[in-house]
């Protein structure tokens, strides 16, 4: 498949607007190969070879493969992803009404590359929570269409536009939903009412909180004369999440196998469902049946943190250590700091590139500039978590954090060939 375009990642970008539709989007594809939901609450009755997902929070998923050979003695093979992307959010009380137009306050989450958001069609799509029939409910909304924007100031108005400012995320980032026509203001939780009686047919419905991100409603699409990118919203990390899941549905049921995708990795995973939680090894500590065979098995165990690496711009090269510069279409990428920012080690890279040497599969590496910071990913910190040998890797990618991303779309067959092998292989180091 490494060297095919996929419309079936263009397919789920469009299908996962949030971190919960990622989710649902993955847990429906993973039901439809087998797979049999957990509910934490419940009482596991695990069968030998059997096949589970588990969700948290409706935004992080875990997917279990238990294989032929004991995981004890053989260790499990873990891919890592991050089901979250930079965006802006709606604060709890957002409307705003100024000059005649109805506007929604919004809080920025994650390092978000801000400028790109003006002037974009916006959608808004995520988790309302609210009573119905005395039952409080929650459900996934998405308006699918355009139905916000935030316009540029015209440069006549602000003539060092294009030398640069700095944008403020209070005053300036608020969407311009409507034009009021009467009214002096709007009810936001009344409009999250008539869109549950749309999708869900769900009347009367007192909307009591949510989770809602803007996103671009244009579709993820491959561009270039020849095809040769892919370019969407949130490639940072659902390429990675949407690499491992077909990954690990066409991988044999030699050894057991993990895909675990969790929520908050752009604000430092430091919650309940995030790679700083204890989600994972939960999971893995109930599937394992003694503290004992927990250790032994994290221990013959490896990680792949696989998340978005930044390809080498023509336009600004020298941001780049020049011995390090990823290229798009070259292969996924293997993350190094000696900061420990990458959980990489000698040993754990040497397994990768001889994986992919194995697999005919390019393969590159990347450090930061001595003179400028890192960015980190979950591999530090599920590593810290678990003490299980971890590498992190990742698809060439520009514009990172921008509401349109761009990767090689080569890159995705290389990257699934990749994960594959590795759920595949029969040793680890």
């Amino acid at each position: 498949m490494h060297n095919t375009p996929s419309q079936g990642l263009l397919d789920f970008l469009k299908r996962s607007p949030s971190p919960f539709h990622a989710t649902q989007s993955m847990a429906e594809a993973l039901q439809a190969a087998g797979y049999q939901a957990l509910d934490e609450r419940e009482t596991w009755q695990l069968q030998p070879q059997g096949r589970y997902y588990v969700t948290r929070n409706d935004s992080s998923i875990i997917a279990i493969k238990l294989g032929q050979h004991d995981p004890v003695q053989h260790g499990i093979r873990m891919v890592g992803a991050h089901t979250d992307s930079p965006c802006l959010k709606v604060k709890p009380q957002p409307e705003l009404s100024r000059h005649g137009y109805w506007q929604l306050g919004v809080e920025v989450y994650g390092g978000v590359l801000l400028s790109p958001w003006f002037d974009r069609d916006l959608s808004l799509a995520g988790r309302v929570t609210f009573k119905h029939n005395e039952q409080l409910q929650s459900r996934l909304i998405d308006f699918k269409h355009a139905i916000a924007s935030i316009p540029s100031l015209a440069i006549h108005l602000n003539r060092e536009a294009n030398s640069g400012w700095a944008i403020n995320a209070q005053t300036e980032l608020p969407p311009v939903l409507a034009q009021l026509q009467g009214e002096t203001k709007k009810d936001f939780r009344a409009l999250l009412a008539d869109q549950l009686q749309r999708e869900h047919a769900i009347s009367d419905a007192c909307v009591l909180d949510y989770e809602l991100c803007f996103y671009d409603s244009q579709p993820a699409a491959f561009i270039g004369l020849n095809q040769d990118f892919i370019a969407s919203a949130r490639l940072d990390n659902l390429l990675s999440c949407y690499s491992g899941l077909q990954a690990l549905l066409h991988s044999d049921d030699q050894h057991s196998q993990v895909l675990v995708c969790t929520d908050h990795e752009e604000v430092g995973s430091n919650s309940a469902c995030g790679a700083d939680g204890p989600f994972l090894e939960q999971v893995l500590r109930r599937v394992l049946n003694s503290e004992e065979d927990f250790v032994r098995c994290i221990q013959h165990s490896l990680l792949i943190s696989a998340d978005n690496a930044h390809g080498i711009h023509p336009n600004y090269a020298d941001k780049h250590d020049a011995n390090h510069g990823p290229l798009l279409n070259h292969g996924p990428v293997i993350k190094v700091n000696a900061n420990q920012r990458y959980a990489t080690t000698s040993e754990t890279s040497s397994f990768f590139k001889l994986l992919c040497q194995q697999a005919d599969i390019p393969v590159q590496s990347f450090v930061t500039r001595s003179d400028l910071g890192c960015g980190s990913t979950i591999g530090p910190i599920t590593a810290s978590q678990l003490g299980v040998q971890t590498i992190d890797i990742g698809v060439p990618t520009f514009a990172m954090h921008s509401i349109r991303e761009l990767a090689g779309s080569k890159d995705l067959g290389y990257l699934v060939s990749a994960l594959q092998a590795f759920y595949n292989s029969p040793q680890l180091p």
